[in-house]
């Protein structure tokens, strides 16, 4: 036996044992629920059907014109690819967040925006499938699952990014009716969407004085403020919302009053899971393209992925894709299992969006000045790559979401 192995086996020994004698909780995910199965393949199959046959050919001009073709969401709707998540009863698939991801992670190797699009869509349907009343769920979960409605998430105002709890927007009850005031911002596609379930102030400051809102399309006093002019994403419209004296049925409220920040707290955990699938899809794009360019690319007589700098580069980048995909698979996995996933929904969209933007950046870095064109995907891809960093919680908020955790059984 080698010596060194020897000399180490008694602490190999007790490590294993003392491994295998941690509580059940810490594995119960086996490595075989990363296996990809049947349907997950088929569901990849299918979007990437249709992001390369319809997308494709259109999405850098349509990025350049910040187009949004709501006959797609329709069109991945017929395909059963926007209610995957939803039960069948209610229009959709009934699968997993494993299934989920799988599909958002093909279709954000063609357009980030468009499966950020999706993942909105699909917060409403989880907001409302857990939250809303019977008659709310009639009215839009199967229209949502379907694709025939585009559904919006509205939290963030100008005052209340991270500190979500000190929103401003208030909701006052008037006998059968609330009546909404304030102003909104950062809204994923609130231009296109026919719902936005929006957050408003009911009682004192504090989380537990907020409620959330059906908000539809074309109510009076609702109007659209400023878009915003963004680095990526451009065919996902991020939209300023006025809501000047809304008067909405009380019925259109979703869960009780001052339930509204558990609402949202509680699809923000689902929706780190889905942004991390996003970042998994940007990545993995980034990462083909770089490594065909460094077996075609010649210079001093050979192709540029023989020189060990760029070897090397590119297997820094594939260990770091597969490592967030196995954490993203794991808090899937714990989404499905009904276990707890706050923490590991956290870890994987800290660690995938990071990871994300290091790919993207190295991928420009291989193909050089040509990285640096539109000619390539790869600048598109690196400018997406930094919004992920950003939404869902920023990756300073995932941090302080994992310390806490971390640290509450010492407090």
């Amino acid at each position: 036996m080698n010596s060194v192995l020897w000399f180490h086996a008694p602490v190999i020994l007790f490590f294993c044992l003392w491994v295998y004698a941690l509580p059940g909780p810490c594995f119960n995910v086996s490595l075989m629920d990363f296996m990809e199965t049947d349907t997950q393949r088929q569901l990849r199959d299918l979007m990437r059907k249709f992001a390369t046959k319809t997308m494709l050919p259109q999405i850098d001009q349509d990025e350049r014109e910040e187009r949004f073709r709501p006959e797609w969401i329709r069109a991945l709707g017929d395909l059963g690819l926007t209610g995957i998540v939803v039960s069948e009863d209610d229009g959709g698939a009934g699968l997993g967040y494993q299934e989920y991801i799988s599909a958002l992670e093909e279709l954000a190797q063609v357009s980030a925006g468009y499966a950020i699009s999706v993942a909105v869509t699909g917060l409403a349907q989880l907001i409302l499938s857990r939250f809303g009343s019977q008659s709310q769920k009639s009215q839009w979960i199967r229209a949502l699952a379907e694709g025939r409605a585009i559904g919006a998430f509205s939290l963030s105002e100008a005052g209340s990014g991270s500190d979500a709890a000190s929103l401003r927007t208030t909701a006052t009850r008037d006998g059968d009716f609330y009546v909404l005031h304030g102003t909104k911002q950062w809204v994923t596609q609130g231009d296109s969407a026919d719902l936005i379930l929006v957050m408003a102030r009911t009682g004192g400051p504090g989380p537990l004085g907020i409620s959330t809102f059906i908000l539809e399309k074309g109510i009076p006093g609702f109007r659209l403020g400023k878009r915003e002019k963004k680095m990526g994403c451009q065919v996902s419209h991020t939209m300023e919302l006025v809501l000047d004296q809304v008067r909405i049925p009380a019925e259109n409220r979703v869960g009780a009053e001052g339930d509204g920040f558990k609402v949202a707290m509680t699809a923000l955990d689902s929706g780190r899971i889905t942004i991390a699938a996003v970042a998994l899809g940007v990545a993995r794009g980034a990462l083909d393209v770089a490594v065909r360019h460094a077996q075609h690319r010649e210079q001093f007589g050979k192709p540029i992925g023989e020189f060990q700098g760029v070897s090397f580069l590119l297997a820094d980048m594939a260990v770091q894709l597969k490592a967030a995909q196995l954490l993203v698979r794991h808090a899937a996995s714990l989404r499905d299992q009904g276990a707890a996933f706050t923490q590991e929904a956290a870890m994987a969209k800290l660690f995938a969006t990071d990871m994300a933007m290091k790919v993207t950046t190295d991928a420009v870095q291989v193909l050089g000045g040509s990285g640096y064109t539109q000619e390539f995907p790869v600048e598109r891809w690196m400018r997406e790559a930094k919004v992920l960093q950003i939404v869902e919680g920023t990756n300073q908020i995932q941090r302080l979401v994992i310390g806490k955790r971390l640290l509450e059984p010492l407090v």
